[in-house]
């Protein structure tokens, strides 16, 4: 019989690793609750909190639709169809007014148009008069999307909800509305600091929305050490998972993958045969280090990104790096609470007297796009324009930034938009 392995055990996985799968704060109990009323559920937490692991959980048959960053409300309607055999093409859309047509890839898709009283007609079987009218069935509102997705039977699930534009999200949060009265009820998934948000967007989703915190306690991240060390027959010493949860930041994708560090430095790679007790702070501190250090490509990506966008704007100064610098260099706490425009832009000011306020914030408006990659994901900070606040959507930044070794590439445009100060060819305002 071969030995459970401490990959299955502890470390990020594409799959609920269910040796160390903890039910935090009875939220799998809470969320099914509100799964079977007739209501949208909204579902906030920081990159890696497990949000995957508890949809997997508890929608294993959802509609699951990934939002990027340039993503549309039309695409995100667009890709929950093709899921189900159905290809839909907009004409145009204004509010939940949407008109186009949609037709059957698929024998799924045509079961699922008849079921609400369309005829389809699969593109194989279709005469070349038929392919050559475009053959298709009108749509002039999103209730058939709707019916479509309650007859598939699939809850319909939009995660990473913060990749959208500020004017997307609002758009969807009236299409919510307009969902609900249809009765198709749906899952939103995302980061965001703002309470209630969709709300807040739309304000007829009040009682229409419920909004949950995939929040992890201390005693809950401590209940996914023990879990994980019953199963692999160890015992992890209280000084190590002490550390343990002071440097995840509450975060359990980081505290799955410490674990699962901690654990090949010290050789131990399956289930021991007798208890063994793991007390070398020594070791897990060496652990961490190159965990952190096996960040440095994909941080310093991050820091290049920002600089060379930085650097790509003909009409771009100091002020970029200087609000980098002051962001970065701010407390753990106000990154994830948040970190304010006025602070920033006076932090930034002692920094480049030039600097003003309004120009500051609209930098910070195009952080997002700076830092995306080309498939439209990577958001490390985001700028919450609802209440100016900075916010790391990633902890696993705060904690690479609590182990870096290199400089930031952004100290060098600070060093030569000081060296340019004096020639009026050079210093602009941004």
């Amino acid at each position: 019989m071969t030995k459970l392995q401490t990959h299955d055990v502890f470390g990020l996985s594409n799959k609920i690793l269910v040796n160390s799968y903890v039910d935090r704060g009875n939220l799998d109990i809470e969320v099914q609750k509100y799964l079977a009323r007739p209501t949208h559920l909204a579902l906030r937490g920081e990159s890696k909190c497990g949000k995957s692991w508890f949809r997997q959980k508890n929608i294993p048959n959802g509609l699951i639709v990934q939002c990027r960053y340039g993503k549309s409300v039309i695409d995100i309607y667009t890709d929950a169809l093709s899921q189900l055999g159905i290809k839909l093409i907009v004409d145009e859309s204004s509010g939940s007014k949407l008109k186009g047509k949609i037709e059957a890839e698929t024998s799924f898709g045509a079961s699922l148009l008849a079921k609400i009283g369309f005829k389809a007609t699969l593109e194989g079987e279709m005469s070349q008069d038929q392919k050559e009218k475009n053959y298709g069935h009108d749509i002039n509102d999103l209730r058939y999307i709707a019916e479509i997705i309650i007859k598939s039977e699939k809850k319909l699930v939009i995660e990473d909800f913060h990749y959208l534009s500020i004017l997307e999200r609002e758009l969807f949060s009236y299409d919510l509305k307009t969902l609900w009265d249809y009765g198709c009820f749906t899952v939103i998934i995302g980061v965001w600091s703002q309470s209630n948000l969709l709300t807040y967007l739309n304000q007829d989703l009040s009682g229409r929305i419920i909004e949950l915190s995939i929040y992890w306690s201390q005693t809950d991240l401590v209940s996914v050490i023990q879990k994980g060390s019953l199963a692999l027959n160890i015992k992890i010493s209280s000084i190590i998972q002490e550390k343990l949860i002071e440097i995840c930041y509450g975060n359990v994708g980081i505290l799955q993958q410490l674990l699962l560090a901690f654990l090949d430095e010290m050789s131990i790679f399956t289930k021991q045969d007798g208890l063994l007790n793991l007390e070398s702070i020594d070791i897990f501190e060496t652990a961490a280090m190159k965990y952190a250090e096996q960040l440095n490509p994909l941080y310093q990506q991050f820091a290049r990104t920002v600089s060379s966008g930085i650097r790509k704007r003909e009409d771009s100064t100091g002020i970029y790096a200087h609000a980098m610098a002051v962001i970065v260099e701010s407390s753990d706490n106000k990154l994830i609470n948040g970190l304010n425009l006025d602070e920033i832009y006076r932090k930034s000011r002692e920094r480049q007297p030039r600097i003003q306020k309004i120009n500051m914030r609209t930098i910070l408006t195009k952080l997002e796009e700076l830092q995306v990659d080309k498939d439209g994901r990577g958001l490390v900070i985001t700028f919450n324009e609802a209440n100016d606040d900075i916010t790391a959507v990633d902890r696993q930044f705060l904690f690479y930034r609590r182990f870096l070794t290199v400089r930031w590439p952004w100290e060098d445009l600070i060093a030569e938009a000081e060296a340019a100060k004096n020639d009026p060819n050079q210093m602009k305002l941004f």
